[in-house]
């Protein structure tokens, strides 16, 4: 790893990127994370899990809650592991990336989630981890993604929310590096605000509401009806036949 990277990595909690609600983050629950978990996980609780930047475990967390028990997850950052190992995801541990897929045999996940973290590399690189996970998932494996969304109305607050983020994507460029990495049957969701409370009910009318003249906008030149618009994308991929 570069070191200008390794540095801001060292203080991704001190420094304020990854602020973690200690209150939240304790009680494991995100509606977010809660939706995949029901909408797009097997039901089989003993399925191999990795989380591929797992950051504070918040994810691994939720899993945890949601009755998985097989689960994984590595970060670069010393600090958010703590932070993990201290909300008592001790699943988590310290590790780079390349040092892990060295160590891991083929066919070895059922699940892999890379979550906030693709942005983070550069191209060459962003094909060579993909590559990667496809050799460590399981035939049958499900490849789950979430990354910045040049296409979103707001999507550049993510691509430059965080200095160390290389890149974004869209729907399209992100089913290509998939596509050629060997993936398919992927599909692609966009981020509308997920209601759970009154408050995130309002959320979600108001998102709906006021979106609409962009995708009206985009109709207009393009002709085309669907377009993902939220800051982030979320993407389910599995190997190709």
């Amino acid at each position: 790893m570069i070191n200008w990277k390794k540095r801001l990595y060292d203080e991704y909690v001190s420094s304020g990127q990854n602020s973690v609600d200690i209150e939240s983050s304790s009680n494991n629950y995100n509606p977010y994370i809660e939706m995949i978990i029901k909408k797009h996980l097997p039901k089989n609780k003993s399925i191999s899990i990795i989380d591929l930047a797992c950051g504070s475990g918040g994810l691994i967390g939720s899993l945890k809650k949601n009755g998985f028990d097989n689960l994984m997850g590595i970060d670069v950052s010393q600090e958010q592991v703590n932070t993990a190992n201290n909300l008592g995801i001790y699943e988590a541990k310290c590790q780079d990336i390349d040092s892990f897929f060295k160590e891991q045999k083929k066919n070895s996940f059922d699940v892999i989630f890379l979550m906030d973290i693709l942005e983070h590399f550069e191209k060459h690189e962003v094909l060579d981890l993909l590559d990667n996970v496809k050799s460590i998932l399981k035939d049958n494996g499900m490849l789950i993604i979430h990354v910045p969304n040049a296409l979103g109305v707001f999507g550049m607050n993510i691509r430059y929310g965080d200095f160390t983020h290389e890149s974004a994507f869209t729907s399209r460029s992100i089913m290509q590096v998939l596509s050629v990495c060997g993936f398919g049957k992927i599909k692609c969701y966009e981020d509308s605000p997920i209601i759970h409370s009154l408050n995130s009910f309002f959320r979600f009318i108001i998102w709906h509401v006021l979106i609409l003249p962009f995708r009206l906008l985009l109709l207009a030149e393009t002709g085309v009806t669907r377009h993902l618009l939220s800051q982030n994308i979320l993407v389910i991929a599995k190997i190709s036949d």
